[in-house]
Formats: C-alpha cells, structure tokens, sequence
C-alpha cells in the first residue's frame, strides 16, 4: 500500500507518520512506501521499515498536484492548510490553500486514476468550523452547514467536492470533521483555537500562558493522539458503511475553559495553574463566539471512531507523549 501525506511537516501529519513507521500498516494493508509532502520539508520518521521520501512544493501551483499523484498512491490523506485565525486574516491565501488546493488535488486524482479499477481512499480533514451560530445545546450528525469564517466556508466546500467525487465514482473519499486538538505540542501557531492548547502546554512547560477569553466558554476537544486514530480508521473503514454520507463529526469531549483550568489544576496542581494570565482578545472572542459547542456524534461512534473521556486523560496524553511525565 502506497501512502501520501499532504501536510507531512505538520503537527498531525509527523505524528501520523511516526504511527505509520511503528505500526506497518493501515487496518490488514501493509504499508509499502510512504511520501510526505509540504510547503518545508517534512521530518523522516524514525524506523519505517519501508522506503520514506519527502518532498517540497506550494501545493495550489499549477501542475503540482499532477506530479504529487502520479504514482497513484492507494491512500491520500489531506492535512494540508492554513489554520483558521490566517484563513480569517488573509481572505486570498486562505482560498487559495484551503480550497484551490484541494479542487487542484482532486481534480489530478480524477485524471490520474481515470483508468483504474481501484480508486484512492482520500481522508479529508474537515473541521468543525464547517458550523455556525445559532446551535442547538448539542450539534446532531443532521445539522446543516452554515459556518460563520473563511476557514470554515472552504472546508465546507471542501466536504461538498469530496462527497460529489465519490458519488461519481472518481474516488473513495471520506471526510472526518476533526475537533480542536489539545494539547498541541510545539509553539503556538496562528490558529485562534490555539490558546486552548497553551493554557495547558506552556504551564507544564514552566511558561506562562494568555488566556484570551472567558472562563465560561466551552468547545469540543479531542487529543492529538486521538487525532491520528481518526485518521486511521477513516483510512481503513468500509466505505459501503457510508453510503453517500462521506463527511463526519469525531467525537470528542466538551469542556469549558473553566474545566481545562479545573483539570490542570487536578493533573499539576496550583502552582502550574498560576502561570495562566487573563489578557482579553476581542478578535479571538469574536471568532470563537460563532464556534460550535457540542456534538452528539453518534453516527461516528457506531462506526468505530473513538476519543478521550476526560479532560484530564487530554492532559496526561500530552504528559506521556510529550513531556515523558514530566511537569516543569
């Protein structure tokens, strides 16, 4: 099984590929060759038992998708984008990357696997931002799309194309929207979901945090690890399970920023918590006001997809997999 990466360099996408190097497989399909693709160089992972290439390139430019897709790999997972605070900022890159980029991948696909009996799974990740304000007390898998920012109008158009390909027998696409992961590990990066991670990472990395919004606002978190578990199981899901329903909400855990602080404070204890200091951003708050809250993601769960029961196992995920246990 032939696997390609787009967004190698990325959170996700490296931890996605050192799973990938430690298991050797996807679902029962060994995996063969792995490509890891991004606009800077992706890092190898360490003890892939077969062969690992790393490319470059800007992914919307012309012709570049056709050579990404020419060996016609067998799964394509699309990590590939800028984050929601730039799309929001930068209304032309954000179209450009988000959506011209995904309209050029799946249009090399079409051309590339024309004549082939087998077409590609291409995992697609969305986002919950594919949601707008007014919402229900808990989002159902049948509540319409209506997203309030860029970010979240060209991953919705991203679902509807992938879902449109499928249906015409182009590819096997399956789209996951994808909570807000935390704890990311790294520097902060420009997403306005990003201090929802911060809070937590710097203050067990002994640095203080900015928490930019009221205590009292809750959002749908699942773990990094979490994460590429999503992305595996749609890698290797029966696709006839789908039927034409080929986008999906992960579950996940709804907390308050109150219940972050709360578990932190349970995990750490007072003197980490302390390291938080309240500084209000109102272009953070505005986008986070139009947000979802909470899902009741049961089409999901039935289908094997699985995440955390508590904030405080989010924590110690982070602990384990980045910090080896340690609190500064």
């Amino acid at each position: 099984m032939k696997v390609l990466i787009l967004g190698g360099a990325g959170m996700l996408g490296r931890k996605l590929a050192e799973r990938l190097a430690r298991d050797g497989r996807i679902g029962s399909n060994e995996v063969s060759s792995l490509t890891l693709y991004d606009v800077v160089e992706p890092q190898k992972p360490a003890g892939a038992k077969f062969p690992v290439a790393t490319l470059t390139g800007d992914l919307p430019a012309d012709g570049e998708t056709d050579k990404l897709v020419a060996s016609r790999p067998d799964v394509i997972f699309h990590l590939a984008a800028i984050v929601s605070g730039e799309a929001e900022q930068d209304f032309d890159k954000g179209y450009r990357i988000n959506l011209q980029g995904t309209m050029n991948l799946l249009d090399s696909i079409r051309r590339a696997y024309a004549d082939a009996q087998k077409k590609p799974r291409l995992v697609f990740t969305s986002s919950i931002a594919v949601f707008g304000a007014p919402f229900p007390e808990r989002i159902p898998d049948e509540f319409f799309t209506t997203p309030l920012t860029s970010y979240g109008t060209q991953k919705a158009i991203g679902e509807l194309l992938l879902a449109d390909y499928t249906r015409k027998g182009l590819l096997d696409g399956v789209g996951i929207r994808l909570p807000t992961i935390c704890v990311r590990p790294g520097k902060p990066n420009k997403a306005a979901s990003g201090f929802f991670s911060n809070i937590i990472r710097e203050p067990l990395a002994g640095h203080e945090a900015v928490l930019p919004v009221s205590e009292d606002v809750m959002h749908w978190h699942a773990s990094p690890r979490a994460a590429v578990g999503f992305l595996l199981h749609a890698a290797s899901i029966d696709g006839a399970r789908l039927g034409n329903r080929r986008n999906l909400s992960m579950p996940g855990l709804a907390v308050t920023v109150g219940e972050q602080i709360e578990a932190l404070r349970k995990v750490a204890g007072e003197k980490v918590v302390a390291r938080i200091r309240r500084e209000p951003d109102p272009f953070v708050q505005g986008i986070v006001a139009g947000w979802p809250r909470n899902f009741e993601t049961r089409r999901s769960i039935e289908l094997g997809f699985v995440a955390e029961r508590s904030f405080e196992d989010i924590i110690r995920v982070h602990l384990d997999d980045e910090l080896g246990g340690r609190i500064a």
